[in-house]
């Protein structure tokens, strides 16, 4: 039986492990909201696992406030309305909270969606609220880049505003760099290259409080795993967390500004013990950081997420302290999966948890320069981080994927 309690209106543009978790133990408490734009990205298997569930969906082409009014009459034909809102997904929290503020649900502001979603803007509120950050500035020309680095020095990094898991965003080691690079298809922003560790902390809120926060090692940084680095996160539950006041860092962010609920996710550097803030989203943690969290504390994250956005306070009750971290298994190239090493043999490598292959033999796939690129996950658990790092190696170093070459297209002929 579902838990008493709210219904939710959540969004849905993708299959994750939230998505099918909240689809299963709220089946009648839930409601989905999908994008005719997003189609494409829901799988058959995906929309035949929650289609006992109710949802609506946003028309392409249509303005925003007729599909809100439409939703509001649709909604109030279903034994219950909605009257909580969650969005897990970073690409479409534009759309998405305007939406839900058309709906008359819970809802982020226009101005908090900008210090969430615009980097520059975001980076400007970290700054006012006393955080350091590396030095950056919005740009459109070579020119201004150059001028940049002239006072900054390289490398730099170059990324649009609205960018996430790292898609469009290059290192530049120097003017040569800019030539792949086309300044006029998106806003942009440049900012230093900062040294010391790359750190991730997630969060859950409610009534404005920072319930607790849980640290993530990045064995490689994002913006070398898209050039072919192990794409790993470890979720920290020992004492090897980083020596840093995680939940004040995170209160102050959310004080400042006016959050009241929901799951944060936050990637910062420590340098000389210091830290200095790089990007947050209000939504959750992209790959399969919000299970590793479950794993290394012995809880339900999930559930524990869904409770504070729909207004309850969570049970925060952790079974066991330890490392753990999901490997994002490599999909090299696009091509026709030919051999892929089957989830039985993952399983029984030292310390995996759990294994899902995404793809399989025989199917097409396509490969992306983005930081959740991957054929499937594992996840590995551990006394500490050096373990589990290690664990994870030797999985990827067995781990077997052979693609033929995708079959010629027509007009390729």
């Amino acid at each position: 039986m579902s838990p008493p309690g709210p219904v939710l209106l959540m969004v849905d543009d993708r299959a994750s492990s939230f998505a099918r978790h909240a689809a299963r133990t709220l089946p009648d408490h839930l409601v989905l909201l999908r994008f005719d734009e997003a189609r494409a990205d829901l799988s058959a298997e995906h929309l035949h696992r929650t289609a006992h569930l109710p949802a609506f969906w946003v028309r392409a082409g249509v303005p925003l406030e007729q599909e809100a009014a439409r939703y509001r009459q649709w909604a109030a034909g279903l034994p219950v309305a909605p009257s909580r809102f969650c969005n897990p997904s970073e690409p479409r929290q534009v759309v998405a909270q305007r939406f839900a503020a058309l709906a008359g649900l819970p809802h982020l502001t226009a101005q908090q969606v900008s210090w969430v979603r615009d980097k520059a803007v975001m980076k400007r509120r970290f700054r006012e609220l006393g955080l350091r950050t590396a030095e950056f500035a919005q740009v459109r020309t070579a020119g201004e880049i150059e001028r940049f680095a002239a006072e900054h020095g390289w490398p730099l990094v170059l990324k649009p505003v609205d960018s996430f898991a790292c898609v469009d965003t290059h290192r530049l080691d120097g003017p040569e760099s800019l030539a792949a690079v086309d300044l006029t298809a998106r806003d942009w922003m440049v900012e230093q290259f900062l040294g010391g560790v790359e750190w991730e902390v997630c969060a859950i809120i409610l009534q404005g409080e920072v319930l607790d926060a849980w640290p993530s090692a990045m064995p490689c940084r994002p913006l070398d795993i898209v050039e072919g680095a192990m794409n790993a996160n470890i979720s920290v539950g020992t004492d090897e967390a980083p020596p840093v006041d995680l939940r004040a860092l995170l209160q102050r962010i959310v004080t400042g500004m006016g959050i009241d609920h929901g799951y944060a996710h936050m990637e910062f550097f420590l340098i000389d013990g210091e830290p200095y803030a790089g990007e947050i989203g209000l939504r959750l943690a992209g790959c399969e950081i919000p299970a590793n969290h479950g794993h290394a504390y012995g809880f339900d994250v999930f559930g524990a997420t869904l409770d504070v956005y729909r207004g309850r306070r969570p049970d925060l009750s952790y079974r066991q302290r330890q490392c753990a971290g999901d490997l994002l298994l490599p999909l090299p190239e696009s091509g026709t999966v030919r051999r892929i090493t089957p989830v039985e043999e993952l399983l029984r490598a030292p310390g995996v948890v759990d294994a899902v292959l995404k793809v399989g033999v025989g199917d097409a796939v396509s490969a992306r320069r983005a930081s959740h690129n991957a054929s499937g996950y594992v996840h590995v658990v551990g006394a500490s981080i050096e373990e589990v790092e290690r664990r994870m190696r030797a999985v990827l170093g067995a781990f077997v994927i052979e693609l033929a070459p995708a079959p010629a297209l027509e007009g390729d002929r």
